[in-house]
């Protein structure tokens, strides 16, 4: 077996590894021996035509040419190519020596159609190679060829045996690191030659086992061979995956192939070249199966002088730039401990291996830490590639790659958070994209919590772009060919046919956060009518929160919020007449969804009413409260005060909810003095069950937002005391049921906090308790109990000079005394 096809001097058959710079380097010498009149590659035909533009100054790999079916954009396929990978490298010299190019493989017209019925991955392509360049499916690999090889040569790790082999041996008969090779190595050819003589054996012990397409496939590359010869005569070079070698070569009839591939089903597709990224270049997709070191396999590719060297330098400026201290001795240093440990294992140059180990032994001092740094940073690596403007897209990728450039938005493989002020335009711009195509299912980014401000006119985002996003572009261009028309399409069309309630409120937010006018009526005709015929009092308080976020994000973002506002304040009225007698007769669980809601709802009330319209309210009736128009947002918080005040007093109301509702009162300053001292009182009365009372307890003083549960019962003796009797009076037999609720309610206290209510409990009770009729009563806070004897006047007047000096006041002349008694 030569490398040629049966009659032994037909066209050179180049068998490579799919994303191998060995077999990448080896093709470019093999190229410009042999010097073909045309260079047939592995890949889908309908390529052909998009073969001038890899030759484009903005066409920078990794790259892939992505395949979807026109009318069903999901069903797509990725053929991923590196600067590394055999078949750009021969797609480059062809075109940089002017000579035509083929793509040989089976159609993308009949994979994709194939693939219909099969439950394939969207990302994933119909044509997956093993590492080796054999064809497999998820569950058709019956051999693996490069394992057989390795195993024959004494190998355990085909991995290591392959890049030992292939990787690590450059042309011309040096290896990567410049140490001499066989003399076999000197003839570009013979590398292939052995490959396909190797492949062949295999074929021949193991069968054909591969892919079930496999068979189609290799018939298809047999024919556009032929052809290509009647075409170029038999002066041509073949680019595929070494498995396929032997078939190119087997002899058949062309009578044979065409009935193989009679009858196929087909789709009408569209193709185009779309960037890539090296860490999607180690999933399973397209050309290969994956490899686990894009970024290593890159450097062996762009440095094969002194690859080592070059490396452990990347290397230091990495971990300097983490603030590791790495000198030029440690990369002399490395350098050494790794040439040394591949002479002892036997390899032609150190790989990962021995580079991971000889990092961790000089730079890392022995440990791991820089181990996933080194990998995220340089082993993977986060390069995204380029594609020229004029390359083939659906017009909605047009106008987002427009609107990139506009905001200056550039896409990036590595993921980035960026804060956005919404009082700027550019930054309003941002968020308004972000937002449109989240809305169209385009996750370009992830809303996150903002770590500087918690105001409305500041987001931070987090940004990744990942290549199949360009499917998801494909998929949302059949709403409109701009970002604007195609949200607007798809929120109108959602508004009419949302499930529930919930979904039409979350719609009405996505659209005032897009900017969307056009689409925000529709939606808001569909919320009116879900809320006017939803009586469950769960989902409206589930809703409530996200229509008063919207009527936040109006102020920043100039909308109009009336109509938001409107229905809110509707749906808070509605609230309020159904959630007292949903709270009646629940269950633990059941109470504590209804808790979170009850939160939900407080916290909706409190920020509506801050948002209030200055204008009144429109007359007449409104969709969401017939009767005429809904209260004004200030009149919402003592109507929920009143709510609250009989949730509180209600027996039949479970206690983990009566609790709340008197935290909720008393937090708001809405109990009278004394107040919340009676209604615990009554909860924790001997009549009441313990568990119902440790709900109550865990209603009151449990979580919550601020937490603050346990300073609460830190400054108010009475509470404490009330809990301390209540907990020392329960039953032995229902103290088992009472624990759990109690230690979920107290772990989630500080540990200082504890400390203080040990140490307070510890104490006793008082005979001083700090109520409000000694709140600012300096004269009576001496026996404040867990704060020490009373105020030390002197203590305190000696750091009076100090925060004078840090607050600018300056010198007065009055005694510290004075100051601290004032």
């Amino acid at each position: 077996m030569s490398g040629r096809t049966a009659d032994g001097h037909g066209p050179v058959l180049l068998g490579v590894r799919h994303h191998g710079p060995g077999s990448a380097r080896a093709v470019r010498a093999a190229l410009e021996r042999c010097t073909p009149a045309a260079v047939l590659i592995e890949g889908a035909p309908e390529a052909d035509a998009l073969v001038p533009l890899a030759a484009r100054d903005g066409m920078r790999p990794p790259v892939a040419l992505l395949a979807h079916v026109q009318d069903d954009p999901g069903r797509a396929a990725f053929w991923p190519l590196a600067e590394f990978s055999p078949e750009w490298v021969a797609l480059r010299w062809a075109l940089e020596h002017d000579v035509p190019v083929r793509f040989i493989d089976l159609p993308a017209a009949h994979s994709l159609a194939m693939t219909q019925d099969q439950e394939t991955p969207d990302e994933e392509a119909p044509d997956e190679e093993t590492p080796d360049g054999a064809a497999s499916g998820p569950a058709d690999v019956r051999v693996d060829p490069i394992r057989a090889l390795a195993g024959t040569a004494g190998y355990d790790d085909p991995e290591r045996w392959w890049e030992d082999v292939i990787e690590h041996r450059g042309p011309a008969g040096t290896t990567t690191g410049g140490a001499p090779t066989a003399p076999t190595d000197a003839d570009p050819l013979a590398p292939f030659a052995a490959l396909a003589d190797a492949m062949a054996a295999l074929r021949e012990a193991y069968g054909d086992g591969g892919h079930h397409h496999d068979p189609l496939r290799e018939a298809h590359m047999r024919l556009r061979l032929r052809a290509a010869r009647k075409e170029f005569g038999d002066d041509i070079a073949v680019v595929c995956g070494a498995w396929h070698v032997p078939a190119l070569t087997h002899r058949t009839t062309l009578a044979a192939d065409r009935q193989l591939l009679k009858g196929l089903p087909k789709a009408k597709v569209a193709m185009t070249w779309v960037p890539w990224t090296h860490r999607r270049l180690s999933r399973h997709s397209g050309y290969g199966a994956g490899i686990a070191s894009p970024g290593w396999y890159g450097h062996l590719f762009s440095a094969p002088d002194r690859p080592v060297e070059r490396w452990l330098t990347k290397v230091a400026g990495v971990l300097r730039e983490e603030d590791y201290a790495v000198s030029s001795a440690h990369v002399i240093e490395a350098v050494r401990l790794a040439e040394g440990l591949a002479t002892v294992r036997g390899r032609p140059l150190a790989g990962l291996t021995e580079l991971d180990d000889a990092v961790r032994a000089v730079m890392g001092d022995g440990t791991d830490a820089p181990s996933s740094l080194i990998h995220d940073r340089l082993v993977v690596g986060e390069v995204l590639g380029e594609v020229p403007d004029d390359a083939p897209a659906v017009p909605l990728q047009r106008d987002l790659t427009r609107s990139q450039r506009t905001l200056r938005l550039t896409p990036e493989a590595l993921e980035r958070e960026r804060e956005l002020d919404l009082r700027k335009d550019t930054d309003a711009g941002r968020s308004r994209l972000l937002h449109r195509l989240r809305l169209l299912g385009i996750p370009w980014g992830e809303p996150v919590r903002s770590r500087g401000s918690t105001g409305t006119f500041r987001e931070t985002w987090r940004l990744r772009w990942e290549p199949e996003l360009a499917v998801r572009v494909a998929e949302a261009g059949i709403w409109g060919t701009t970002v604007h028309a195609a949200a607007t399409a798809k929120a109108t069309t959602e508004a009419t046919g949302a499930a529930s309630l919930a979904e039409v409120t979350a719609l009405a937010e996505h659209c005032l956060l897009a900017q969307l006018p056009d689409a925000l009526p529709v939606v808001m005709r569909a919320l009116a009518d879900r809320a006017a015929l939803d009586t469950d009092v769960g989902h409206l308080a589930q809703a409530l929160p996200a229509l008063v976020r919207s009527v936040r994000y109006g102020d920043v973002r100039g909308t109009d919020a009336t109509a938001l506002r409107d229905v809110a304040t509707g749906l808070a009225e509605r609230i309020f007449v159904g959630l007292p007698p949903a709270c009646l007769g629940l269950d633990a669980d059941g109470a504590t969804d209804l808790r979170g809601h009850l939160d939900a709802t407080h916290r909706a009330v409190a920020l509506l009413a801050q948002h209030e319209n200055p204008q009144q309210p429109p007359a007449g009736p409104h969709p969401a409260h017939p009767a005429g128009p809904p209260a004004r947002p200030a009149d919402l918080r003592p109507r929920w005060a009143t709510v609250l005040r009989s949730l509180s007093e209600r027996d039949a109301v479970p206690g983990l909810l009566r609790g709340r509702a008197t935290r909720l009162l008393l937090d708001e300053g809405a109990l009278a003095d004394g107040e919340a001292e009676r209604l615990m009182g009554l909860a924790l009365s001997p009549g009441t069950a313990p568990t119902d009372a440790a709900g109550w307890i865990e209603g009151f003083i449990g979580g919550g937002d601020s937490g603050d549960g346990g300073m609460l019962l830190v400054h108010d003796a009475r509470l404490l005391a009330l809990l301390d009797g209540w907990l020392t009076g329960v039953p032995a037999t229902a103290f088992t049921d009472v624990l759990p609720l109690l230690r979920r309610t107290f772990a989630a206290y500080e540990t200082g906090v504890r400390r203080t209510l040990g140490e307070l409990v510890r104490r006793g009770p008082t005979t001083t308790a700090p109520g409000p009729a000694h709140a600012g009563d300096t004269e009576n806070d001496t026996d404040t109990p867990g704060f020490g004897p009373g105020l030390d006047r002197d203590r305190a007047a000696a750091v009076l000079p100090t925060l004078r000096l840090l607050l600018g006041l300056g010198q007065h002349g009055f005694d510290d005394r004075t100051e601290v008694a004032s």
